[in-house]
């Protein structure tokens, strides 16, 4: 069973967050606690990260078996780039768990670019001799902005580790920027929004998107790039909050 956070919220369907690729429920606890003012909201440590098990495959007919242990009863589930392609296997081979779908910057498309050089950089930080997460940071090297404080929230000074199952998510990286062969169609209503500064979700990519999700609806979040829900919480719960009421 994943490591779970849990936002209470008035009677209603509740919503399941599942983050993204070296992330973690805390990350989110910000945007679930405002989206619990009208309903339940449960965050999750995905498998191989924060407090979830660690585990020697990271496939996302894994993550969707993962997710759908945590849910009760039929529920509203959002997931964000890893999370979003784990909750649309998710959708796709058991829907009677999923109410609505909300895919944050993502498409159910294999992608060309690798997530190698943060893991490479993470892995390249001497933990033994750290005296501060300042020093980590330093040691990660060039990263895109933004990057480095977001790995370090995955940091253990204490116990001078990783919260990052580094070695499996290294090993199954083609599996994680893969989607798989899945039979099966979801009808329920479902969201993909977008940054409009990101390109994780192609036009070219709308038809297959149309025929797995056929009541697909599409949305772009202005001057948001793939991190959306971090570089703009307030419009990304407001669009949220807007598909699911």
């Amino acid at each position: 069973m994943l490591n779970t956070v849990t936002y209470d919220g008035p009677a209603g369907t509740p919503l399941l967050i599942a983050h993204g690729l070296f992330g973690s429920a805390r990350n989110w606890g910000i945007i679930a606690k405002r989206l619990s003012a009208t309903r339940p909201v449960i965050t999750v440590d995905m498998r191989n990260h924060a407090g979830s098990d660690w585990h020697d495959s990271h496939s996302y007919t894994d993550l969707a078996a993962d997710l759908a242990e945590v849910i009760t009863a039929p529920t509203d589930v959002l997931g964000h780039s890893m999370g979003g392609k784990a909750a649309m296997v998710l959708a796709l081979t058991q829907p009677e768990l999923v109410n609505r779908l909300i895919v944050a910057d993502i498409a159910p498309v294999t992608y060309s670019h690798s997530q190698m050089g943060p893991i490479d950089a993470m892995r390249g930080v001497d933990l033994a001799t750290l005296t501060s997460r300042s020093a980590a940071k330093e040691q990660l090297g060039p990263l895109e902005p933004g990057v480095a404080d977001f790995l370090l929230q995955s940091l253990d000074m204490k116990e001078k580790r990783w919260r990052l199952n580094l070695d499996v998510l290294s090993a199954e990286m083609d599996q994680i920027i893969g989607f798989p062969e899945v039979s099966g169609v979801f009808n329920g209503p479902t969201l993909f929004l977008s940054g409009g500064n990101s390109d994780y979700v192609q036009r070219d990519a709308r038809p297959q998107i149309k025929e797995l999700f056929p009541q697909a609806k599409f949305a772009k979040i202005p001057g948001a790039g793939h991190w959306l829900h971090a570089e703009k919480p307030r419009e990304f719960e407001a669009a949220v909050s807007a598909f699911l009421s």
